[in-house]
């Protein structure tokens, strides 16, 4: 079942819930890169483990429609902003990229907790 078929998400959560599927993807890839990049990569690593968690509930709190998904959806926006904050410090590439994709997530959560 294609996404546009779930009758409740309307076009703003279901770009939401994309954003959040993408960020956890990114947060993944980050921290597996980050590990092997060594010493000072610690809390790069533990931000993106906790993005991807919160994220991707969030996005299964979207599909099931559930009356929390407005309240996870501001810790959503605040995760994704202390670690794109602190993949920003850091000139990797998968930091970089991760960091580009979590300020959209950030963005449309914090549209959803709105």
């Amino acid at each position: 079942m294609a996404l546009t078929e779930i009758e409740h998400l309307d076009d703003e959560m279901a770009e939401c819930m994309d954003n959040c599927l993408d960020a956890a993807q990114a947060c993944e890839w980050c921290a597996d890169a980050c590990a092997d990049e060594g010493e000072g990569m610690a809390r790069c690593i533990r931000l993106c483990r906790d993005v991807a968690d919160i994220a991707t509930l969030h996005a299964r709190f979207m599909a099931r429609d559930s009356g929390y998904h407005a309240a996870l959806a501001g810790i959503c926006a605040d995760a994704c902003e202390e670690c794109a904050d602190e993949c920003e410090q850091h000139d990797h590439e998968h930091c970089q990229v991760c960091a580009e994709v979590l300020r959209e997530c950030a963005e449309t959560c914090r549209s959803m907790a709105a």
